[in-house]
């Protein structure tokens, strides 16, 4: 494992990310061959170069000279091009495969439970989700064919040098390992640091989104100083490990500059002296030389630096590819598609756990007849939300069977049995869009005379045309530029619209004005009548008017009736409850 770890290029990996450019092998194709091209025109110019200054300079002659200088002028042109294709359609590849990849990524998380969610952060899901891919590409824009470029250019100019003259070019190679070597080396530490940096752009990123999400929350309890210094120390090792990348490049480009400079010295005196005291090198071989070596140094550093950027994009795409490899989906193998549903809903000894060992459903068996409207009360942490999560599928039950219409919901198809089911949460969450688009969720089947319709039988119509824009008021990111009453009332017209075969409602109303609580109370009325309902009741008046209520207590049922049924149990459960809690509600 610790050797896979090591690896400085991770073939398998690599392999992965091929697959995604099958669909633009042709332009792939096209880029490989802009790379040869540029290699090739690159070191022929200098031998032009060597066979003008030998041929006509050396002789002091002029004639035939023009025509090397229009073949380097060629040669210079046909390289220019080659190197606009060559970035152009390197980026374009990068660009259009990170694409798809972004696609199928964010595809894959929309299957995911809803408990790979409670144990991940969010912000480092949009770091794998941007920064990560931007990185993606960038090892084909600036890493992958830039690193064959070079080691092409590399080759096809030592093979030019042994050619003009093996014995120049023994000076050349014998320096050209210890570039080499520190070259490994600088490589094997910028991994790394690369991995080191990035754990920390996640961290920061997620820090970052956490806070500025519940800056309310900080700043009602003053916590401004506290996490500035945590941001303090996040931002610190952040610097550090992006420092370390610094500390290494510093080391490494100079020596790989000192090295170039030693061996055009060593050149340029072996040269020299053989073409002053032995004649059997030629000038024009000393300054094809002269030019040839930036043109075999230069890409050995680039590689180095190129090398990063591919890194970098390797540990961004292993990052990804672990997120894509994680199987945490609901299983969705019910063939029943629910066009409709009666209603009835059977809880049958359902057990379940979000964590293993510490049971919040301990065997709960309950039934909701069609068109009854169920009532479930209880303590903080009893399991009422659970229900919820459960009776969509949100999670999976650890043991027993919940039904709707006879039928095990594993059974139906989890889109159909979903579209069945309307809910209604107490956390109401709205996007940064309009409230036509909040209430349609962009869905071309529910238009907007249905939505106005559906806003007036609920008796919310003159409170949505009271803003500006009316139903294209913009409500900003979550809804900040409506009240919360405000908000769960587009969240009750939301579920609505899509008549719903049962509807399941958290209606809490513990921050709501007295005029948006009357209106939810006639909304609720309303979207309630003649469906299945299960509501997490918080107001009496729901209670009161519920045909059945459900009494949690610690993942169990411990009463069920109706509220005058339960209110005759001496010491009952319910009793209390409602002499505690709701008691002051009814006489205020």
């Amino acid at each position: 494992m610790e050797k896979k770890k090591e690896q400085v290029f991770d073939i398998n990996l690599f392999k992965r990310l091929l697959i995604y450019i099958k669909p633009y092998k042709l332009v792939f194709v096209g880029v490989l061959g802009a790379v040869i091209l540029i290699a090739l025109f690159g070191a022929i110019r200098p031998k032009i170069l060597q066979l003008a200054i030998d041929t006509n300079l050396a002789n002091k002659n002029l004639e035939g000279f023009l025509p090397y200088v229009l073949i380097m002028g060629a040669m210079l042109l046909m390289e220019v091009i080659g190197q606009l294709s060559f970035i152009y359609y390197a980026g374009w590849l990068g660009q259009n495969v990170v694409k798809d990849v972004r696609v199928k990524l964010f595809n894959h998380l929309l299957s995911f439970k809803m408990k790979y969610y409670d144990n991940s952060s969010v912000g480092v899901l949009i770091t794998r989700a941007v920064t990560d891919m931007e990185r993606i590409a960038d090892i084909f824009g600036q890493g992958l064919f830039t690193i064959f470029r070079d080691l092409l250019t590399m080759i096809v100019v030592s093979i030019f040098m042994l050619f003009m003259n093996w014995k120049l070019s023994l000076i050349v190679f014998v320096m050209l390992p210890l570039v080499l070597i520190a070259t490994r080396i600088f490589q094997k530490y910028m991994k790394k640091a690369f991995e080191e940096v990035r754990t920390e752009v996640s961290n920061l990123n997620s820090f970052v989104q956490e806070r500025i999400t519940g800056m309310k929350i900080l700043q009602l309890f003053t916590r401004e100083d506290t996490e500035y210094r945590k941001f303090q120390e996040i931002n610190e090792r952040h610097k550090k490990g992006w420092l370390k990348t610094v500390w290494y490049n510093s080391i490494f480009f100079p020596i790989a500059e000192l090295s170039t400079s030693i061996t055009i010295g060593l050149v340029a005196w072996y040269g020299g002296l053989n073409v002053v005291l032995q004649g059997t090198t030629t000038e024009g071989d000393l300054t094809a030389f002269v030019m040839f070596i930036p043109m075999l140094f230069r890409p050995l550093r680039q590689i180095a630096d190129n090398f990063n950027t591919l890194q970098m994009g390797m540990v961004a795409a292993n990052r990804v590819f672990k997120v894509l490899e994680t199987t945490s989906h609901i299983d969705d193998k019910g063939t029943f598609v629910a066009e409709s549903f009666k209603g009835d809903i059977s809880f049958k000894d359902v057990y379940f756990s979000y964590i293993e060992d510490e049971v919040v459903l301990n065997g709960i068996s309950f039934d909701v007849k069609a068109g009854e409207t169920v009532a479930i009360v209880g303590a903080t942490g009893a399991g009422k939300s659970t229900i919820i999560n459960l009776l969509n599928r949100f999670y999976e039950i650890k043991d027993g069977v919940i039904e709707v219409d006879g039928i095990d919901i594993k059974n139906v198809t989890l889109a159909s049995l979903r579209q069945q089911i309307a809910v209604v949460l107490q956390d109401v969450f709205l996007f940064a869009d309009t409230i036509m688009n909040n209430i349609t969720l962009d869905n071309p089947a529910v238009t907007e005379a249905e939505v106005i319709q559906a806003a007036k039988d609920i008796g919310i119509h003159d409170f949505i045309s009271s803003l500006p824009g009316g139903y294209y008021y913009n409500v900003k990111e979550r809804g900040v530029m409506l009240s919360s009453g405000q908000r769960q009332l587009i969240s009750f017209l939301r579920a609505y619209v899509t008549n719903p075969s049962i509807l399941v409602l958290d209606e809490a109303t513990s921050s709501v004005d007295a005029y948006s609580e009357q209106l939810i109370q006639t909304a609720t009325d309303k979207i309630t009548k003649g469906r299945t309902s299960i509501i997490i009741a918080h107001r009496l008046a729901t209670i009161k008017k519920a045909d059945k209520i459900i009494v949690m207590d610690s993942g169990n049922i411990v009463e069920q009736g109706t509220h005058e049924e339960l209110l005759k149990k001496e010491n009952g459960y319910y009793r209390n409850l409602y002499e505690v809690q709701f008691l002051k509600e009814e006489v205020a």
